[in-house]
């Protein structure tokens, strides 16, 4: 994990922490269902910077010579299907459904507005939700191979996304989606650094 350096850093990574406590509190090691209201809120990040880095694009009727847009659109998407196969895995109740629309209003809001006022920690902040999130899964495997958390076997969403075997389980599940989360780790993370130099 990325160590905070400067004080961009410290705030996007006790916002994380912060965020963290929160899922902790509410599902300790129920760990379908904390993946569930998890990836909701982080399909968020990728496209509101996706949106916001389009109509920038437009404004100034320049290029996306970054080529971000789709890096953060494609990562949305990514997290939206994470999310689609979790909720065949955890079946959410009511409440975990309302929470979730909840966790999506305010979230949305507030990453919008840290976003365009203060890019490198937004990306920051991602990068240590994605390192957060893997830590969740690696938690996860954990449990599944102590037994704690039964071996399911893998949803067809999940095996025709990640085209995983047909006998495939959870625990391959989940080790592609953490290997998913990993990735966006280290992008946001590099997305963060290149502010920092400009």
């Amino acid at each position: 994990m990325k160590q905070p350096k400067d004080f961009s850093d410290k705030v996007a990574y006790e916002l994380t922490m912060t965020f963290r406590w929160f899922a902790d509190t509410f599902f300790a090691k129920r760990y379908g269902h904390r993946a569930v209201v998890l990836e909701t809120v982080a399909g968020v990040p990728g496209m509101v910077a996706g949106m916001w880095n389009h109509l920038r694009s437009l404004r100034n009727m320049e290029p996306d010579e970054r080529g971000w847009i789709k890096t953060l659109l494609d990562e949305a998407e990514n997290e939206r299907m994470h999310l689609m196969i979790f909720i065949e895995i955890a079946k959410p109740n009511w409440f975990e459904r309302y929470l979730i629309l909840l966790a999506q209003f305010f979230f949305w809001n507030f990453y919008f507005v840290l976003y365009v006022f203060f890019p490198q920690t937004a990306h920051r902040m991602v990068g240590y939700f994605e390192d957060q999130a893997v830590i969740s899964y690696t938690q996860y495997l954990e449990q599944i191979d102590a037994g704690a958390i039964e071996n399911i076997e893998a949803p067809n969403i999940a095996k025709d996304y990640y085209g995983l075997h047909y006998d495939a389980t959870l625990r391959d599940v989940v080790i592609a989606v953490r290997a998913d989360e990993q990735g966006h780790a280290d992008v946001n993370h590099d997305m963060a650094d290149t502010f920092k130099k400009d």
